[in-house]
């Protein structure tokens, strides 16, 4: 039997278990340095997959006529920090882009921010 969790619920477990399966496999002090390159390499992925919350801000505009995309704010609780940030989404619900990330030291001053998204 397996239990699955979106990152948000496990984010400081997930990442503990990166930097000790980085560590294990590339030794002691460069777990840390490879989970950050990631981390920035996976950026978009990750933070979606850790949102709890998210809403419709508006369409975004891009030159292929075939595809429509949407802006869209999402919060979330990601390697110990809360975030919000603005990501550019299809209609399927899959992440394009990240336009902008904040990240905050506490839930309500991340809420404020995710209210005030445009």
């Amino acid at each position: 039997m397996s239990i699955v969790q979106p990152i948000a619920l496990a984010s400081d477990r997930v990442m503990a278990a990166l930097v000790a399966g980085l560590e294990l496999e590339f030794g002691r002090g460069a777990g840390q340095a490879l989970a950050a390159r990631f981390m920035a390499a996976e950026e978009i992925d990750i933070h979606w997959d850790a949102r709890v919350g998210e809403r419709w801000i508006g369409g975004y505009v891009t030159q292929d006529d075939n595809l429509d995309l949407d802006r869209v704010a999402a919060h979330g609780f990601l390697d110990g920090r809360w975030f919000v940030a603005i990501f550019i989404v299809d209609g399927d619900g899959n992440a394009h882009g990240l336009l902008s990330c904040r990240t905050f030291a506490s839930a309500d001053a991340a809420a404020l921010a995710f209210a005030q998204a445009r």
